[in-house]
């Protein structure tokens, strides 16, 4: 793993409603036959250690060491095709910005042994939005898709919250950004 992180082109801006959108103005991860997994897993380990704060609520959350892992490989990333997988692959590269303009925080009590450690304290949930740019013929960007994801964050026993994985992408058909 390198020490130095990779170049990123991600903004934050707001929609006409007010509401906060991560804009990823790079499509990284792409192919026709399917992601690359592993790449995003390796890119991911570039913000191991890192801490980011929600903006809404003030929360710490930490990129831990299970994050690369849990979001290349988990049961709904391989669930996942077409569109959706090419946003959670191309979501990663704002992954601190999803995290601080997360609202909407929702918990849930661990029910789950296999979790005891890493999420003692339950999960929370958090609502956060990202576009990603949709290019023409000519490799122009014609206009911005808009996705609504949730952040999946465990509470440790170390007292800390770890982002866990990215779920449940939608894309928001009502509301493209023009470039």
């Amino acid at each position: 793993m390198s020490n130095k992180k990779s170049k990123r082109n991600v903004s934050v801006i707001q929609d006409v409603d007010g509401k906060d959108i991560v804009v990823i103005n790079d499509i990284k991860f792409k192919g026709k036959r399917g992601i690359r997994w592993k790449e995003v897993r390796e890119y991911l380990k570039e913000f191991v250690g890192d801490v980011y704060t929600i903006d809404s609520t003030g929360d710490a959350v930490y990129i831990g060491a299970d994050l690369p892992n849990e979001y290349s490989g988990s049961e709904y990333t391989f669930s996942i095709k077409g569109t959706k997988a090419k946003a959670k692959a191309n979501a990663s590269q704002g992954t601190p910005e999803l995290i601080e303009i997360a609202s909407g925080k929702h918990h849930r009590a661990n029910d789950e042994k296999k979790y005891w450690k890493n999420a003692k304290y339950g999960w929370y949930r958090y609502d956060s939005r990202f576009a990603l740019p949709v290019y023409g013929e000519d490799d122009e960007i014609v206009r911005y898709n808009v996705f609504h994801a949730s952040l999946i964050v465990r509470h440790s026993e170390d007292e800390k919250m770890y982002l866990y994985d990215i779920l449940d992408i939608k894309k928001e058909t009502s509301n493209p950004i023009e470039p």
